[in-house]
């Protein structure tokens, strides 16, 4: 007689979501590291512009579609989340409402937290420096508080941030314990990984961030989405333990 094994899953995030997250986190770091190490942002910007500065600059498609046009997606997909709260559409109809908060929540914190780094940073765009007709000379944004004579306020991409920001949209799908809504979270996952390397490809083009600036915004963003699905998680969980909890 063959007895056969049955794996119960519990419902909620999958045992070994949390590991996939940091394993992520982990590549994703070490990759910018790695690029960092290498002065591939020079390199980039010297391949793109020379003294007369960035050629692409004022490119039509990059400043007005790609620039400019993202943006006004990127404010609709969040006005859409607003709306979603009390009237979902779409993938959003096979969520809870505490789920679409939870992704209102994640996506404002991203949001917030990339501008707040970025008025804070003394690190000048590519097309403010001297070498490219600028005022300002290179210095790493691993160099807190040094100033580089120029404007500032470049480090991280904030128009990366308008696609990087919505990965926590994905968070309560792609941890799901059903395989096929999981599915559906890697579609979104993709989907806003996309979205922001081309708002970002943008801007390094054009001469306004380092490619490092898109990386950084994308990782910042993820880390904030995961922290974000934990605390909403155990947050659940506590209101859940004290509803089950007898009356005194």
């Amino acid at each position: 007689m063959k007895v056969r094994a049955t794996i119960i899953r519990k419902p909620g995030i999958p045992v070994r979501s949390l590991s996939t997250a940091v394993a992520i986190t982990c590549v994703w770091l070490c990759f910018i590291l790695l690029w960092e190490w290498t002065g591939g942002d020079l390199s980039i910007s010297y391949y793109l512009a020379d003294s007369r500065g960035f050629t692409l600059q004022n490119n039509w498609w990059l400043r007005v579609v790609l620039h400019d046009g993202m943006r006004w997606v990127s404010t609709l997909v969040y006005a859409g989340l607003v709306i979603a709260i009390w009237k979902p559409c779409g993938l959003l109809r096979s969520t809870t409402q505490r789920q679409r908060v939870e992704m209102l929540v994640g996506v404002t914190s991203a949001l917030l937290i990339i501008n707040w780094i970025k008025n804070s940073s003394l690190t000048s765009c590519p097309w403010d420096l001297t070498q490219f007709g600028g005022t300002a000379h290179y210095v790493s944004h691993w160099a807190w508080g040094l100033a580089d004579g120029g404007p500032g306020r470049c480090f991280p991409s904030g128009h990366a941030s308008a696609g990087y920001a919505f990965f926590p949209v994905a968070l309560p799908f792609l941890f799901a314990s059903s395989a096929a809504v999981q599915q559906r979270g890697m579609r979104i996952f993709y989907a806003v990984l996309l979205f922001g390397l081309i708002c970002g490809l943008a801007q390094v083009l054009r001469g306004a961030h380092y490619p490092s600036h898109v990386l950084w915004t994308g990782l910042i963003c993820w880390v904030v989405a995961v922290v974000n699905h934990r605390l909403f998680r155990y947050s659940g969980k506590a209101v859940a333990s004290d509803a089950d909890a007898p009356e005194r």
